[in-house]
């Protein structure tokens, strides 16, 4: 499994929904998974982005798909960045 981070903003109706409805936060988690992928560490942030997600994908596509389907609800907008060990990185020189 490859590891991303997502890093998420909430759009005001995404604030609202998270002020309206805290547990939807778990409940996105969920719907993560159901589309192939897991969140395997999560924060909500102070500062530029709202939540930091560490994410377990099988691929790049399966990610991809996670991104755009969160993003295209309207209530975040997403940064996906690839995450590789610091080991595997030296390794590859």
């Amino acid at each position: 499994m490859a590891t991303y981070l997502m890093l998420c903003k909430l759009t005001p109706q995404g604030t609202a929904t998270i002020k309206n409805n805290p547990e939807r936060v778990l409940e996105v988690n969920r719907e993560i998974e159901s589309l192939g992928a897991k969140v395997t560490a999560q924060w909500a942030t102070l500062g530029e982005f709202d939540f930091v997600s560490v994410v377990e994908a099988p691929d790049a596509q399966t990610i991809a798909r996670v991104s755009l389907e969160l993003g295209s609800r309207g209530t975040t907008t997403y940064q996906t960045l690839a995450a590789i060990p610091v080991e595997d990185f030296v390794a590859s020189l």
